[in-house]
């Protein structure tokens, strides 16, 4: 059960991880600016500006991702349980003996 809620959160996480990442702007750094296109300072440089609230999202997705995808591993690693496994046998009776097999003649 517990194991079960751990992959839906996982699958949560993973969600909203590929949903943040496709909601960030991009740096602006395509091949133009690579060979000498981009005449600007800041695509040279990349002004550094503060964290915003879908960086910071990405970062805390982006552990959590790795976390859960660590814990599952571990988890996974028993392998799947019996559906019998803690059920008692019934106490049988003693098996009838077996005759003797008769002489060769």
């Amino acid at each position: 059960m517990f194991y079960y809620l751990l992959v839906a959160l996982f699958v949560i996480v993973c969600l909203v991880l590929m949903l943040v990442i496709l909601l960030q702007q991009g740096k602006g750094g395509d091949i133009a600016s690579a060979f000498g296109g981009g005449s600007s300072s800041q695509a040279a440089f990349g002004a550094r500006s503060g964290a915003t609230v879908l960086s910071r999202a990405t970062t805390v997705c982006a552990v959590l991702f790795m976390l859960g995808a660590l814990v599952l591993a571990i988890l996974g690693q028993r392998g799947p349980g019996s559906v019998v496994s803690g059920v008692k046998l019934p106490a049988s009776a003693p098996a009838p003996a077996a005759p003797a097999p008769a002489p060769p003649k």
